[in-house]
């Protein structure tokens, strides 16, 4: 069983839980998510595999996962970049925040997500498990399709990139 780390409003420990028992009660709990961005500027999106639980053939972020209940956020988004996506980057927290979405399933998403910035030229080499293709695309971009065609991105994704926005404005001139 995989299992999730419960905190508080404040991301302190409260205990743990199974991951799927966590999202059908709603609890809240910590999460990690990754952005990585190319020299050119251009943010690596996923679209995530057509067998996940929830969000499948969504596009979303480059990655994202729950650390296991022994490990640093930092040292989870690192594993989970190279299991998902094949790539390894050094990382550095951007921002934390909550939020708390119903999904397509009937499970709750009530996450402490920690987001970590990167930069990488490497190919990804997809876990075909958990990605099905992944492109590399301008911050322009993905905010036309995300105002035009939002249902083609994950929940988490959508607050990720408009809180991104909001702190990094001078992304979008890059």
């Amino acid at each position: 069983m995989t299992y999730v780390i419960l905190v508080d409003k404040n991301d302190r420990f409260r205990g743990i839980m199974g991951k799927l028992e966590a999202h059908q009660k709603g609890e809240l709990h910590r999460a990690i998510s990754v952005l990585i961005f190319n020299s050119k500027g251009e943010m690596l999106l996923q679209q995530r595999a057509a067998e996940k639980y929830h969000s499948a053939g969504l596009w979303s972020n480059t990655c994202c996962t729950h650390p296991n209940p022994k490990e640093t956020t930092l040292q989870a988004s690192s594993r989970r970049l190279m299991e998902e996506m094949g790539i390894k980057s050094d990382l550095s927290h951007l921002y934390s925040f909550i939020y708390k979405v119903h999904l397509d399933n009937g499970l709750i998403e009530n996450e402490l997500d920690h987001v970590y910035l990167g930069i990488s030229d490497e190919l990804p080499r997809l876990n075909p498990n958990e990605v099905s293709n992944y492109r590399y695309t301008s911050i322009q971009k993905i905010q036309d399709k995300m105002e035009s065609t939002p249902e083609q991105y994950s929940a988490w994704f959508q607050l990720i990139f408009a809180k991104l926005l909001e702190l990094k404005p001078e992304i979008i001139a890059a």
